[in-house]
């Protein structure tokens, strides 16, 4: 008859093997986040200063920067309400993009849609890019 240990039911090594895994892999994970964490932030704070905002740096505070663009795209602050309702935070995020590309003078509907869908690709480009930002373009709601 076999033994636990024969049929390697239990084994130390394993344990301490798998657990250093987990934790290389949280440690790599948690360092990629952050990376991406403050080049989101970056890109806000670029798109802040060519919006003309003295507190660029909001970029990278989480739900500031939100607030911070509200005021950019000519919405009224109560909106951040808006973004933690399931549903309805999608249209307050498409109204957000489509405002905000407005200002980029993007007044295509593709580029809402590239902005909406591809954020990760097209923030980087307004805030990268020779475009201006012009708070007239925005309409008066």
């Amino acid at each position: 008859m076999l033994t636990l240990l024969q049929a390697g039911a239990y084994d130390d090594s394993m344990d301490a093997a798998s657990g250093a895994a987990a934790a290389g892999i949280g440690i790599g994970m948690m360092i990629f986040y952050l990376v991406l964490f403050l080049f989101y932030g970056y890109c806000m704070y670029k798109i802040f200063q060519k919006a003309g905002r003295e507190d660029a740096w909001a970029g990278f505070i989480p739900i500031y920067n939100t607030i911070v663009l509200l005021d950019i795209v000519k919405k009224p602050i109560w909106w951040i309400i808006l973004f933690f309702i399931p549903l309805v935070n999608l249209y307050a995020a498409w109204v957000v993009n489509d405002r905000l590309a407005k200002g980029f003078n993007k007044e295509t509907p593709l580029y809402t849609i590239l902005l909406f869908f591809l954020g990760f690709i097209f923030l980087p480009v307004l805030a990268f890019g020779n475009d201006t930002y012009d708070k007239n373009r925005i309409p008066n709601d």
